[in-house]
């Protein structure tokens, strides 16, 4: 699952970026309409800190996390 920032999500943008421009999408509002998308889609949501350290200081992390 590719998050924002990653290389395999930049590439998966510039796919719909392609295919929105081929739709007939204006040049300057393709990348807005491929990024959207991208936070649409379920499958590419953030799946959150992958440690305990991800989750910021001991003291400053939310209760029942």
């Amino acid at each position: 699952m590719p998050e924002p920032g990653s290389k395999d999500y930049d590439k998966q943008r510039a796919r719909r970026r392609k295919e929105a421009e081929r739709g007939g999408v204006p040049d300057r509002h393709a990348n807005e309409e491929a990024d959207e998308s991208l936070r649409q889609d379920p499958h590419r949501r953030s799946s959150g800190p992958r440690t305990e350290r991800g989750r910021g200081p001991k003291g400053e992390r939310p209760e029942g996390g």
